[in-house]
């Protein structure tokens, strides 16, 4: 899936940085880093409520292709320098991380399993 679909289909606003050409081969939702860490993929999409560096630090790690958070929180300008510096490109959606890993896991983007509808 590209990006730019996830940001259609989440009805997201680009916080920083760019989709272009980014494929997207699945999703991880999760507040808790340590989580995220024990579920490494290429191409993946973290989708999550937590707006700290930590967060740009652990996708840097694992090489996350963008970052989405969730019910509109915004991250502050340390966060967004961060990302920018990293490359990794940050939305923000109003949804829930239940509703935004819903959405995509019915369009089709699998989760770290890669169990499809």
């Amino acid at each position: 899936m590209k990006a730019t679909e996830i940001q259609k289909l989440l009805d997201a606003t680009i916080v920083c940085g760019s989709l272009d050409d980014i494929d997207v081969m699945c999703g991880c939702g999760s507040d808790m880093m340590s989580d995220v860490l024990a579920f490494p993929k290429e191409k993946m999409v973290l989708l999550t409520g937590l707006t700290n560096a930590h967060t740009v630090r652990t996708c840097e790690l694992l090489d996350v292709c963008a970052i989405v958070f969730v019910r509109g929180k915004i991250p502050g300008r340390d966060v967004i320098d961060e990302a920018e510096e990293a490359g990794i490109p940050i939305l923000a959606t109003r949804l829930t991380l239940y509703d935004a890993c819903g959405t995509l896991f019915k369009a089709g983007l699998p989760g770290g399993t890669g169990r499809k509808l």
